[in-house]
């Protein structure tokens, strides 16, 4: 052991420098971002303020969230496009700057009320700024991470910046939309944003990696190649099924507002309470990420999840309160008022981020180095795409179900089609098992 006062060894310092760097850009796109940060829940209570409905609120969050569902265009470029013989730190400069000054304009311009275009172009260029950022910060992952095997470490690091930021955006969010100060949200996330323009400034440096042989037209052919890989369409396939939730958060933030009457303070401290259990998950990833076999680990993430996306059947319509069903007087025994709602958001908050931390981790481990931005942002893309969808798939059908068997109903449907999606992993396990073994047997070739 050390004593206290000597220098790290390098590779303990230089995990911890790597780990710090991807957690501060992550955890500044945990708040940063139009459609899961801190000005969502402000943005979904503004629009309702002019009159939208579920279906309409879905399919503005779909559309803002178009900048992720072409992850891998950015990989390309950063890939196979350098700015001045930087292929990661440049382009992390150029499109921090883009983000922070999207954001400012927003709040000293902010658009009147039923200017819904231009608020959404304006949003569409932050969250543009910020998927091709986590593209470039995945690359730099991947590059960085798979030569010294802790990818899982980082991605676990990483991802509890992200929902640990969350934690503070939730009441925030909750507090700006109750006091109709939803502007003030746009002042934060840019000055934030200018946040991770000096990180990548002064912090980011380019790996030595090398730039892909060949040409872009040759990379768009390789891309279409890498995806029809096992591992792309496996890990895609599992990644699209665990994130096509049709009760997403557009949904539950409609359910939970209008139908059922809670505050928005209340909806915002509901879901940094999600963000504690994501926080959770994420550290006990990856403390245990290399102690278990894949398969075990996937099985369970499955379970987990399933679990605790049926948990949301128990939110009660009747009385605004969760209710352990019973009979006669052991059912009043169980009640539950609306503040232990939270019971519901920590093992869904818990159970996706763990299941989908198991994914991230395998696909991380696959993405060949030289185009890692690239492949992992394929993967990434249909996760988004996956959670843009069930926006505005939920959205719709909540809005027309809810017109003709009621709100309660509605929602406990899209909660039981959820949890069916998930279920269907686990056709996808004997594949996922056999591209793990795959790739422990080329790593235990390449290192004989």
């Amino acid at each position: 052991m050390a004593s206290i006062g000597a220098p790290l060894p390098e590779s303990t310092a230089q995990t911890r420098r790597l780990a710090f760097i991807f957690g501060a850009l992550y955890f500044v796109q945990g708040i940063a971002e139009p459609t899961e940060g801190l000005i969502s829940q402000p943005v979904k209570s503004l629009l309702r303020s002019w009159g939208m409905d579920a279906g309409e609120v879905g399919q503005f969050m779909f559309v803002i969230g178009f900048p992720w569902y072409i992850k891998p265009v950015y990989g390309l470029l950063t890939d196979f496009v350098p700015i001045r013989g930087s292929r990661r730190r440049a382009w992390l400069i150029l499109w921090t700057g883009i983000t922070s000054a999207a954001l400012l304009y927003l709040f000293f311009f902010p658009p009147q009320q039923g200017a819904t275009s231009l608020l959404m172009v304006m949003l569409v260029l932050p969250g543009l700024g910020i998927a091709f950022t986590d593209v470039v910060v995945d690359g730099l992952m991947v590059e960085e991470g798979q030569p010294r095997g802790i990818t899982g470490t980082l991605q676990s690091v990483q991802w509890a910046c992200v929902y640990g930021a969350a934690i503070g955006t939730g009441v925030l969010g909750g507090e700006l939309a109750q006091r109709g100060m939803q502007t003030t949200g746009f002042l934060i996330c840019g000055i934030t944003a200018l946040g991770s323009l000096l990180i990548a400034i002064f912090m980011v440096k380019d790996p030595p990696t090398a730039r892909p042989a060949g040409t872009l037209k040759e990379a768009v052919l390789t891309l279409g190649r890498a995806a029809l890989h096992p591992a792309v369409l496996g890990v895609g396939a599992f990644l699209f099924l665990v994130n096509f939730s049709p009760f997403g958060s557009s949904v539950r933030y409609m359910h939970m507002t209008d139908a059922l009457g809670l505050d928005e303070s209340l909806y915002g401290r509901m879901v940094s309470v999600q963000a504690v259990a994501s926080v959770a998950a994420a550290a006990t990833y990856g403390a245990i990420c290399r102690r278990f076999q894949f398969k075990i680990l996937v099985h369970a993430c499955i379970v987990v999840a399933i679990v605790a996306t049926l948990g949301w059947a128990l939110l009660d319509n009747g009385e605004v309160a969760i209710s352990f069903r019973g009979a006669g007087a052991a059912a009043d025994a169980w009640a539950i008022g609306v503040e232990p709602a939270y019971l519901i958001a920590i093992p869904y908050g818990y159970g996706i981020m763990f299941v989908t931390l198991v994914q991230l981790d395998l696909a991380a481990r696959y993405c060949p180095p030289a185009v890692a931005a690239t492949v992992f942002a394929l993967l990434m893309a249909l996760s988004n795409q996956a959670v843009g969808l069930s926006e505005l798939v939920g959205g719709k059908m909540y809005a027309a179900w809810t017109t003709s068997m009621g709100a309660e109903n509605a929602f406990m449907t899209l909660v039981v089609v959820g949890a069916g999606f998930t279920a269907l992993c686990w056709l996808l396990v004997p594949w996922l098992n056999r591209i793990a073994a795959d790739r422990a047997a080329e790593a235990a070739a390449e290192s004989a």
